[in-house]
């Protein structure tokens, strides 16, 4: 085996093609940790299934080495996406699916970058780090548009589907901004609006009675947060979790304020909430249209204002389709079935 050109644990075999009809490639890795090779193998290897299923490929693992079979171009796709997913273990990051598919999607825009020579302009994804979590990097070309639009313009607009990141990058860039003391406190927000349902009274203070409503975001918070630093930064105000009723009348200086599921704001309260943006403050506004709970007859406030506003100086837009689900496979699908069905005319979806 020859060893790769730039420093690395991996070894790589010489391409291989059988006499056939059709073209066909064979790549060998082995990796000198069998530890690494575990985390990137997955347990009972079902980071290699999933490169099977998205590149058409056939990986087969045998202690530390991994035989790829394909298509030329494919078998080169997994080998990269294996390069990079080993990197990360060799850092200590766990491996997961999600990891896998951004992976194979950071290899596919190298190749259509720099098809001849993929070293030499190799495709490095943006990415956040917070003291907690340590390194977080984009899984691929949409988070990494949406975290390089949040390092350039103070007031963002990210809409797309469920599973994008959307929230949880926001709430993980918002915490480092805090980190760093780029902003003095975290003010973030949700409209309190029920999903499609009525949940009638709800018992305790004001705080029990809300907090129902922006679980989302604590459980976002709590993955980059220590739990004594997160409940500190409550406690003292630094960190601020309230619904969006209550930012009438306020100025928001020196802050990072993030308004989640915007598009059960109506154009009111949109309005409201975006001219409370103070001196040295950020601010970004997340949601996904196709999902609002708004009565019927009122317009979203996100659809209104991304209409108005984007194109302004200091604004970035963000969109997210269902292709840049990284939450589940089945759940990227799903969106994809739902997105089918309301661009299909009324007519054809009544026969059916």
């Amino acid at each position: 085996m020859k060893p790769l050109d730039r420093p690395s644990q991996l070894q790589r075999g010489e391409a291989k093609r059988p006499a056939s009809d059709v073209e066909t490639a064979e790549i060998n890795l082995a990796f000198e940790d069998n530890r690494d090779a575990s985390v990137v193998f997955g347990q009972y290897d079902q980071n290699l299934a999933r490169l099977e299923r998205r590149l058409g490929v056939i990986a087969n693992a045998n202690g530390n080495l991994v035989t790829i079979k394909g298509p030329p171009e494919a078998c080169e796709q997994a080998r990269h996406a294996l390069e990079t997913l080993h990197a990360r273990a060799k850092l200590g990051h766990p491996v997961t699916l999600g990891d896998v598919d951004g992976a194979i999607q950071e290899g596919a825009l190298q190749g259509s970058l720099f098809p001849k020579e993929p070293e030499v302009g190799r495709v490095v994804f943006e990415q956040i780090g917070t003291r907690r979590r340590g390194a977080v990097r984009a899984r691929n070309a949409a988070q990494d548009h949406y975290l390089r639009t949040l390092k350039r313009h103070e007031l963002v607009f990210a809409e797309g589907p469920a599973g994008t990141g959307k929230t949880w990058l926001a709430v993980g860039y918002a915490v480092l901004l805090l980190e760093q003391g780029a902003v003095e406190r975290l003010i973030l927000s949700r409209p309190a609006v029920e999903a499609g349902e009525r949940l009638g009274f709800l018992p305790g203070d004001m705080r029990d009675k809300v907090d129902p409503y922006l679980r989302p975001i604590y459980d976002a918070l709590a993955d980059f947060m220590d739990s004594r630093m997160l409940e500190r930064g409550m406690q003292t105000g630094m960190i601020e979790v309230a619904p969006l009723a209550f930012m009438r009348g306020r100025t928001l200086s020196h802050a990072c304020v993030l308004l989640d599921e915007a598009q059960n704001a109506t154009s009111m309260q949109m309005k409201m909430f975006l001219t409370r943006l103070g001196e040295g403050s950020r601010m970004i506004v997340t949601g996904d249209p196709s999902q609002s709970d708004l009565p019927a007859g009122h317009k979203s406030g996100l659809s209104e204002a991304i209409e108005l506003l984007s194109g302004l100086e200091g604004i970035g837009h963000v969109v997210f389709t269902d292709a840049d689900v990284v939450r589940h496979d089945l759940v990227r699908r799903i969106v994809g079935a739902y997105e089918d069905a309301a661009r299909r005319p009324c007519t054809e979806r009544l026969r059916i």
